[in-house]
Order: C-alpha cells, then structure tokens, then sequence
C-alpha cells in the first residue's frame, strides 16, 4: 500500500499548524492583532512572509471590536 498521499497530507496539516503558531507569536512581537495574523498564516503559510516584512507598530495593540460595541455603532 503506497503512504504517499497520506504522507503529504500530515505534512501540509503541520506546515500549516506550525505556520499558525508562529504567525501569532510574531504578530504579538510586531504588536499587529494576532487573531488576524493566527487565522492568515494557518490558511496561507505564505502570508508569514507579508507579516515578516510590515512595520512593528508603536503605541497600544489593536483591539477588535466586542460584538455589542459593533451593534451600537450599527444603531447610530
């Protein structure tokens, strides 16, 4: 029995578990919203790359929004 599309199906899914933590780690130390950049480099391990190359931001870390904050903002 021939493993091989088994093989790379368990190297893709840690390549892609792998990139994700590490999209998150180094969003947290560009001080960028890691959730964003978790999801990114989970579903595009490329999109590391785009993170690797933006600026480090200065000040606070971006907040996302609640969703009662969303629903009143809406209502305005």
């Amino acid at each position: 029995m021939d493993n091989g599309p088994l093989v790379f199906i368990v190297f893709v899914a840690t390549v892609m578990i792998l990139s994700g933590i590490l999209g998150g780690i180094l969003a947290g130390f560009k001080n960028r919203d890691y959730s964003y950049w978790i999801a990114m480099s989970f579903l595009v391990p490329p999109s590391m790359i785009v993170l690797l190359l933006l600026p480090t931001l200065k000040g606070p870390r971006p907040r996302r929004m609640t969703l009662d904050e969303e629903d009143a903002r809406e209502g305005d």
